[in-house]
């Protein structure tokens, strides 16, 4: 047999069984597991409007999904001190939100994009279940970041809310990335890239009702998360999302106003 055909033969080869493991195989790893195991219950006066974005709901998150910027416009969950565990879970494939009506980002926008697929709902706060784990890992869940801000000052504050969850015994985090006209994009189905990220954290109920918010630019920082603390009132401008509708007006108007640094343990 002539070299140049085997050649080009063992080429083609190659070729098939790569797309067979990226578009037959991975994906049939990509069945969510069900079970009957309780999910995760989060304060619904703490759920933002959005005006634009499907209302998604899942057993341990829920989350407002942005189709023309193929990600949420925010991600909300509650994060308990006996959430905290340290089992070791598999890291699963990243895969399509069943729950998305319009679909959400296929995973391979991010290749070669030079970004990462950052966790909006962190997998190392849904640790204590393998479904919940698991969940974490839909594209719904995932934006742009730069990689040294995700492992860096992001991950910087993942680890301090999970000390004040800690410390607290329970908090709620509503998180995402500013969704503007004119950012660039990433893939085939032009997957935003933020310029800044938030996050908002809550404790407390009623007039015990404690807020932080935060807003990082998605690039490398070697400040001290208190630089990065703002109102909750500058969230919604930059954002348009109400972030506290359902509450009380006069609690709304506090919480969203000020800039509470000292009312959080070491920060």
């Amino acid at each position: 047999m002539n070299r140049k055909y085997i050649y080009a033969l063992t080429g083609l080869s190659i070729a098939v069984l790569f797309w067979l493991v990226e578009n037959v195989w991975l994906t049939e790893t990509y069945v969510p597991h069900h079970s009957s195991e309780p999910g995760t219950e989060i304060h619904k006066d703490y759920l933002p409007v959005t005006p634009k974005g499907q209302l998604v709901g899942h057993k341990h998150y829920w989350l407002s999904y942005n189709e023309a910027h193929e990600q949420a416009n925010w991600v909300a969950y509650t994060l308990k001190k006996k959430h905290l565990t340290y089992d070791d879970r598999k890291r699963p494939y990243f895969i399509e939100d069943p729950k998305v009506k319009t679909k959400s980002a296929d995973w391979r926008n991010y290749k070669g994009s030079g970004y990462d697929r950052g966790h909006l709902c962190p997998a190392g706060d849904r640790r204590f279940s393998l479904e919940a784990y698991n969940e974490t890992f839909y594209t719904s869940n995932v934006s742009p970041q730069n990689r040294e801000f995700n492992a860096g000052v992001w991950n910087r504050l993942e680890q301090k809310v999970r000390y004040w969850a800690k410390a607290y015994g329970e908090v709620t985090v509503i998180t995402g990335g500013v969704l503007k006209p004119g950012l660039k994009s990433v893939g085939d189905e032009d997957v935003s890239v933020p310029q800044h990220f938030y996050k908002i954290v809550v404790r407390g109920t009623d007039k015990q009702t404690k807020t932080i918010a935060f807003l990082m630019p998605n690039r490398p920082s070697e400040k001290p998360l208190a630089a990065f603390a703002v109102s909750v009132d500058r969230l919604e401008e930059l954002t348009g999302i109400d972030f506290f509708a359902a509450m009380d007006n006069d609690l709304e108007n506090r919480l969203e106003s000020q800039v509470e640094r000292k009312t959080w343990k070491k920060l």
